[in-house]
């Protein structure tokens, strides 16, 4: 049974702000880009930003930064929702920043989340964008609920929360001095419930693996590691098949599904108003989701 307030008129309350900001940008930044990484918040926020603007283009690019250990059922929707709308994807590839030296890895399977700072900062030079617009929320984790609805980078990318602007009455301070840049997040207030429901009142396409299907995983540690030429058994490991499905989507060396049967969105939005875990909090295999480690990345130039 699907969980729902007073006839969701939050939704409509939510949509309206989130149009405002994505509004907000396109008349206050000259050069901005939508991060589009075919997650169900930058799906959302794809949508939030085609009722703002249609029938017209989208007044700025969308930009996916791609570590090359994407899941595959990830990039083909990315790839034929980019086709169906039309619209244009500019593509940054952390494999480009490693062959040119300014990215290097441990060893050739190692994580490649926190390295996407540095191909996005590449990416900002070499487009010229001033202004990007994520679908990072608040209650994703603690260094993230630090962070403004319009959050200033200075002109080496970097975030500092003790540098942050006022945001009253849902007034924005945009100003930016050359080599600044801007990170919007237009679902800031938004929850994984409130992700969920809209998803569901819009009918908005997401990659199939969202949905509870089959998949090879080796328990570990808690989670349950997807089986991969990336994220192999290790020594001593046992393979098993579960019904499973991804609460969030990222680079596939440190992305775990949850144990689920949820194969619809109905019985999604029941499991997340019941789990008491966060999406971060029950997916990532890596240790860098505390909120010291995440706050450091987010000031060397992380989203």
């Amino acid at each position: 049974m699907t969980i729902r307030t007073l006839d969701q008129t939050h939704l409509d309350w939510l949509e309206t702000e989130s149009i405002h900001i994505l509004r907000e940008v396109a008349a206050e930044f000259e050069k901005a880009a939508l991060l589009f990484s075919a997650g169900k918040d930058s799906c959302v926020v794809l949508h939030l930003a085609l009722k703002a603007f249609r029938p017209e283009k989208l007044p700025f690019p969308l930009l996916h930064v791609d570590t090359g250990h994407n899941f595959p059922e990830v990039i083909e929707f990315r790839n034929r929702r980019i086709a169906e709308l039309g619209e244009r994807l500019v593509v940054a590839e952390v494999e480009e920043s490693i062959r040119r030296g300014t990215v290097s890895l441990p060893h050739p399977l190692a994580s490649r989340n926190a390295a996407q700072a540095v191909t996005l900062l590449e990416a900002i030079e070499e487009h010229g964008f001033d202004a990007l617009l994520g679908g990072a929320r608040r209650d994703e984790e603690k260094a993230r609920a630090k962070e403004r609805i319009f959050s200033h980078r200075d002109a080496f990318g970097q975030w500092d929360p003790r540098n942050q602007r006022p945001e009253l009455w849902n007034l924005y301070n945009t100003k930016l001095h050359k080599g600044e840049n801007m990170r919007v997040f237009p679902i800031s207030n938004w929850t994984e419930l409130d992700v969920w429901q809209y998803i569901e009142r819009e009918n908005i396409p997401l990659p199939p693996i969202y949905y509870a299907h089959e998949r090879h995983v080796i328990p570990r540690r808690g989670l349950l590691v997807p089986v991969t030429p990336i994220t192999p058994p290790e020594e001593g490991e046992a393979m098993v098949t579960r019904s499973v499905r991804f609460r969030t989507v990222g680079d596939i060396s440190c992305t775990c599904p949850v144990a689920s049967t949820a194969r619809t969105i109905d019985a999604i939005i029941a499991e997340t108003a019941l789990t008491e875990i966060t999406e971060r909090g029950a997916t990532r295999m890596d240790d860098q989701t505390s909120e010291a480690s995440m706050e450091r990345r987010k000031k060397e130039g992380y989203f």
